[in-house]
């Protein structure tokens, strides 16, 4: 598979996308994700195989990585999706935007902005199309997730006048050409087995992460910076949640795709962290 390169904003540096999608780890038991595919589709893996949609798996079980046994117990309920918790009006953006506007924002911000709009569209729209193959409530919860993630950006582009290239776009469309050639590309990966599919969430994760980290490098601006900090704490909760899924569906250790060892060991290492308060709404 390619490796597409993503520019975020005019400094930022290429970031080479979706490289040999490898090994990985994760925490949940072996199951069958295969729930909506007919009764011959299996997934490939060489242990026994339970039907996932038996244990309800909720955002707080992403974040903290709740045992099986202790999953079973728990609802999925709206709140449990995200905690990210965006916030009603009342932001103190109030307080930089003047009648001619926002002063302050550059061209880099905005091309992060608009960029960062449809990298998390990506995100929920790969992973809705990952549990319509393979029925494994991880994907629709934290597609969810991203839902919030990439609504929070859209916000900011109307904050700040900002045309949005997510606007009325069917799931799967991109405006972006490398996003939309990433997207197919990542499809037909997950479409081969639910490891894979698994390993395509880490990397998306990987992805966003990386470019998350070059966004919040070339802005001053703190709401921006509020909310890409915001986004940056999903995203490696998400990352966790990926990996420690596919140890225990399939028994593969995951090898990061994008991010150095010790990134991603520090990652790993670090506990699960509840997402701030997204405060970009114009009151």
């Amino acid at each position: 598979m390619m490796k597409p390169k993503i520019k975020l904003t005019l400094k930022f540096s290429g970031l080479l996308i979706l490289a040999a999608l490898t090994l990985a780890a994760c925490s949940l038991p072996i199951q069958e994700a295969a729930t909506n595919q007919s009764d011959s589709a299996t997934v490939e893996t060489s242990s026994p195989v339970v039907d996932p949609t038996s244990i309800p798996i909720s955002e707080e079980e992403i974040q903290n990585e709740i045992l099986p046994e202790e999953a079973e117990e728990i609802e999925l309920t709206d709140a449990e999706v995200e905690q990210e918790t965006v916030e009603e009006p009342g932001s103190t953006i109030g307080q930089e935007i003047t009648d001619e506007g926002f002063t302050g924002i550059t061209d880099t911000e905005k091309a992060s902005l608009i960029f960062m709009r449809e990298e998390e569209k990506l995100a929920h729209d790969v992973y809705l199309a990952l549990y319509d193959l393979w029925g494994l409530p991880l994907f629709q919860n934290i597609a969810s997730s991203e839902e919030t993630h990439t609504n929070a950006v859209k916000r900011l582009l109307d904050t700040f006048n900002i045309p949005d290239p997510a606007l009325d776009t069917a799931p799967g469309v991109f405006t972006d050409p490398v996003l939309q050639k990433l997207y197919d590309e990542l499809i037909a990966q997950g479409e081969r087995s639910l490891a894979d599919a698994l390993k395509v969430g880490g990397a998306v994760e990987e992805i966003d992460i990386l470019d998350l980290q070059a966004a919040l490098d070339e802005t001053e601006n703190p709401e921006i910076q509020r909310v890409f900090q915001n986004l940056l704490r999903g995203s490696e909760n998400h990352l966790r949640a990926f990996t420690s899924t596919l140890l225990q569906q399939t028994g593969e250790t995951y090898i990061p795709q994008y991010l150095d060892v010790s990134a991603y060991d520090g990652i790993l290492a670090s506990a699960p962290a509840r997402g701030g308060r997204v405060n970009n709404r114009r009151p």
